[in-house]
């Protein structure tokens, strides 16, 4: 044959001979190896379940029907028990914000102020703690204007023989 060698089996069953290719013996095993009977049944009952059967109910109630009630009652009370010992309950959650909590509180009744003047808030400079002590603030260059002190400035690179300001404040 093609695949290989050609093994040559005596079937009881019929009497010429029955050939295998290695495919056919490795893909459905070798016959007649365990037994020579092979239309033979296998048995359904291991030796195990055979030595060891389950125990026989006596077909009769062994209990009377009100214990068993009590039984199931006082275990389920057990159960009960255990599960609330457990398992205690969720404390209630609050789910106020810190705004509910803090700002909104009963009797307050919110004012607000009346402007004096107007302002605008596209040409006036804003007014901050930095706004307001930018004299103290360590680092920065000298502010040459008091209504825009954060503005950027070259006087601190700017040579002291080209500076417009009076030279000799720095002699």
């Amino acid at each position: 044959m093609e695949n290989g060698a050609v093994v040559v089996n005596q079937n009881q069953n019929n009497d010429g001979p029955e050939e295998q290719t290695r495919e056919q013996i490795l893909r459905h095993g070798h016959k007649g190896i365990l037994t020579m009977n092979t239309g033979a049944k296998m048995e359904s009952i291991t030796t195990l379940k055979a030595t060891y059967p389950p125990p026989k109910s006596p077909g009769v109630r062994l209990r009377g029907i009100r214990t068993e009630l009590l039984e199931r009652r006082i275990a389920q009370i057990i159960k009960d028990k255990i599960h609330a010992e457990r398992n205690p309950p969720l404390p209630q959650t609050d789910f106020s914000t810190t705004t509910q909590r803090d700002f909104r509180v009963e009797g307050f009744v919110a004012q607000t102020t009346k402007n004096n003047r107007f302002h605008d808030y596209k040409t006036e400079q804003a007014i901050s703690y930095w706004s307001e002590n930018y004299q103290r603030i360590q680092g920065v260059s000298p502010v040459e204007c008091p209504n825009t002190p954060f503005r950027k400035s070259a006087q601190f690179s700017t040579p002291i023989g080209e500076q417009r300001e009076d030279v000799d404040s720095f002699i």
